[in-house]
This record gives structure tokens, sequence and C-alpha cells, in this order.
């Protein structure tokens, strides 16, 4: 956040302001190093005028990570939506999926980290779903043949999920290098064949 935007800041959208000003700083450094006092002082508040709306530590990473996965379904939108849709709009998403987690590395960490213990998240209903889950429900449930079994699609969504995220995580990890084309090979194919 900027000078300019820290001295406009009075008493607007406090949680707002904290959240933005929270996802610039992860820009920067792990969640493991953003503090409570370094936001505030980021959004131009006290220490105590932020605790009214994140209590401790936790609640502020949370609110990232809630943010973060909406950005992250954002860019799965806008990716699928270029690619038609379909089968390669399913691609796309994976592919966006990837190419966020590369560039937010801190972030992306966050949102899957920051989660307690949501378990299955397919176990839910698909309205109750996260945008980027219900993307990805969505999707591998067009994919399912009419005789499959019920689990056809969250078996298709647990697949497609765990190729994209592991891919991601290899190469944050440097375990493998960050290539392209290398990218669009291993998610060319769709889930489940």
């Amino acid at each position: 956040m900027s000078t300019s935007q820290k001295r406009n800041y009075h008493h607007g959208d406090l949680r707002a302001a904290a959240i933005a000003a929270g996802l610039d700083l992860l820009k920067s450094r792990t969640a493991d190093d953003l503090g409570l006092r370094e936001v505030a002082r980021a959004v131009g508040v006290s220490a105590t005028a932020f605790y009214r709306h994140f209590p401790d530590k936790a609640a502020l990473l949370r609110a990232l990570a809630d943010a973060g996965l909406e950005r992250l379904a954002a860019a799965q939108r806008e990716a699928a939506e270029e690619a038609g849709g379909g089968a390669a709009g399913f691609g796309a998403t994976g592919r966006a999926y990837v190419h966020f987690a590369l560039a937010n590395p801190a972030l992306f960490r966050l949102i899957f980290s920051a989660s307690p213990g949501a378990g299955d998240p397919f176990a839910r209903a698909p309205a109750e779903m996260p945008e980027a889950f219900r993307m990805l429900w969505d999707n591998a449930a067009r994919l399912v043949p009419p005789d499959a079994g019920p689990q056809a699609a969250p078996l298709i969504a647990l697949e497609a999920w765990a190729l994209v995220h592991g891919l991601a995580i290899l190469i944050l990890d440097g375990q493998i290098p960050r290539n392209d084309a290398l990218i669009d090979a291993i998610l060319s194919k769709p889930p489940g064949c």
C-alpha cells in the first residue's frame, strides 16, 4: 500500500485494506514472516484497531488464504473462458493453477496450509464449495461416463488436483525446473485417461 493510500485511509473497510496489504506483503515474504503489527503499519492503523478485525495471526492468515483462493479461482475461470470451455478449458484451468502457484508461491502455500482440517473438499454440496473446487468438480463431472459409479467424479477431480498441485510443488521446491513446455505436455491429457 502506498504512502498516499495510507494517508487516505481513515474509517473505510479496514478488513479489506488489511487483506490487500497482507496480500501485497506476501509477494516478498512467507506467511510465517508476516506479522499483525506489520500489516497494521502497512495500512496505517494502530495494532489495537487491527486486532478488532483479526484477533490473532491465524485469523489474518485464514482471511488471506480465502482471498488467495478467490484469486486462484478467478485466474482459472479466465483461463477456461479464454480456452473456450470444455476439455480445453479444463486443461487451461490446470495450467492456470500451476502458473498461479509459480507467480504467488507464498500465497499458494498459505492457501493450502491455513485451512483448518477441511477434510474432503468434495464432500460438500457443490454450491457450498469455494469456486476453485466447484469448477474442478463441475469439470470432472462432465468427464464421467453415464454408466460410471458415484465415485467417478470425485476420483477424476482428485486425480486432476493431485496432478496440478504436485507439479506446482515440485517446481516450487526446485525438484524439477520450471518449463512451460513441460507443464503443457503434462497437462495436455484430460484426467481419467
